[in-house]
């Protein structure tokens, strides 16, 4: 591995063990055994480095998106058993003790202090809610359009951000996937009705 790996690498054992706010430079270049001219030769700036290695932990979770480690999503795609896979999955992660979802809420609640991270992950959240609304059609990337992204994809990304907060700050009273899939039928049928 060259330095840019090994400080990508380094960022992220930093980030799950201290977050984003509590990172120095100097973490991440002793945890990377690189050096301090490396972080910004390689990304820039330590707010941009963390922020790569953030989106790089978040790709790393598309396998509990979806559950492959258990044969993967089975229900058929755009279907309400569908979400309720896809969101069981996702929940089982945030249940687990040092959930690196934290560090989404940190980066909400301490945004305004890393300008550099907040925007390189606002511009990330955008091909998120993408690759939600595939996952959901079972669709590749490149077939979901711009529409559905802002659409659909916009929802699920809202959704998302709302169970890291309560499974954040409350997890004995966080709902589960059971609760969102009801809470869905119930709005859709609610619309039916209008």
């Amino acid at each position: 591995m060259g330095h840019r790996e090994d400080l990508l690498e380094g960022a992220k054992r930093c980030l799950l063990e201290k977050g984003f706010a509590r990172t120095t430079a100097r973490d991440v270049v002793k945890e990377s055994g690189t050096n301090l001219a490396s972080i910004g030769y390689h990304y820039g700036s330590k707010d941009a480095l963390l922020a790569q290695a953030y989106v790089s932990l978040v790709e790393g979770m598309s396998e509990a998106f979806t559950g492959e480690a258990n044969a993967g999503l089975t229900a058929a795609p755009g279907s309400l058993e569908r979400f309720q896979e896809m969101w069981s999955n996702i929940i089982a992660t945030m249940r687990e003790p040092g959930s690196f979802w934290r560090l989404s809420a940190e980066i909400v609640a301490v945004g305004d202090q890393l300008p550099e991270a907040r925007d390189h992950l606002a511009k990330a959240q955008r091909e998120g809610s993408r690759a939600f609304v595939a996952l959901m059609a079972d669709v590749s990337e490149d077939e979901v359009t711009e529409d559905a992204v802002d659409t659909l994809g916009a929802f699920y990304t809202v959704m998302m951000s709302g169970l890291i907060s309560q499974w954040s700050f409350a997890p004995g009273t966080a709902p589960g996937a059971e609760q969102l899939t009801e809470g869905l039928r119930r709005l859709i049928q609610g619309a039916a009705k209008s």
